[in-house]
């Protein structure tokens, strides 16, 4: 049995965010949840990404609806169908230039709804079609994990590594020894990775828990020897509660 296609919804006014998951309910797929701000909705990406997600435009918070489109497809590759009411002409080129999979209008009936949803699953498809998924660039064990650097799998004894930084599609592995460039994103290194040994402090970073020299005294940032790596609002708790600072 297949399984049903999971959607989260970005919607500041709840009425309709529970309108729209009632129909998708009614419509055989999952709403795997509710986000009122762009900022939880990333939160909620990282630990539970959804297959599709409906975006309204005009979002409150420090991030608007256009902008998290914008992160969430470079990040994390999940397709976004706006949600626009009437937007002025500049509004609506940003948010063409954002790379939506699909655009409904508010106020919408749960045909267009299901529209929109057909034309992105069935673009996801050709694109899986004519973009297959490689086989993976590492593999995990115990204490090390084996990296492919060129023709040849190298071995990184998880001790040697100091972090891990994301570069596009790219993660960028920083050693004692030497740098190495894997085409596989950050997101895929965090799942497998030991979570008491490495723990993400930033969109862009995973540290080795070890190899931390300093924290700044507001926890903004930190040091792992010549190397000054951010600290997000969103990753600062976590990271306070594994180094017992609090």
């Amino acid at each position: 049995m297949q399984k049903p296609l999971r959607l989260l919804i970005v919607e500041d006014e709840m009425i309709i965010a529970a309108d729209i998951s009632i129909q998708l309910a009614k419509l055989g797929y999952e709403v795997t949840g509710i986000n009122t701000k762009a900022e939880d909705a990333i939160s909620t990406v990282e630990n539970n990404p959804p297959d599709i997600i409906l975006m309204d435009i005009s979002l409150g918070g420090r991030m608007n609806g256009i902008e998290a489109a914008e992160y969430i497809l470079e990040y994390f590759k999940i397709p976004v169908i706006f949600l626009t009411s009437n937007t002025d002409d500049a509004t609506f080129q940003k948010a063409v230039a954002a790379k939506p999979y699909a655009f409904i209008s508010k106020p919408f009936q749960e045909k267009d709804l299901q529209r929109a949803i057909e034309i992105t699953q069935k673009r996801i498809g050709e694109e899986q079609k004519n973009n297959p998924k490689k086989d993976k660039d590492f593999s995990m064990m115990d204490d090390r994990l084996f990296i492919k650097d060129k023709d040849q799998m190298v071995k990184l004894i998880f001790d040697s590594i100091l972090f891990l930084q994301a570069d596009r599609n790219y993660c960028k592995i920083i050693t004692e020894e030497k740098n190495y460039f894997v085409s596989t994103p950050l997101r895929s290194f965090e799942e497998e990775l030991p979570k008491k040994k490495f723990i993400r402090v930033h969109r862009s970073y995973i540290v080795n828990l070890d190899q931390i020299d300093a924290i700044s005294e507001q926890r903004e940032y930190l040091t792992i020897r010549n190397h000054i790596i951010p600290v997000s609002r969103r990753n600062k708790t976590e990271l306070v509660k594994w180094l017992k600072l609090l």
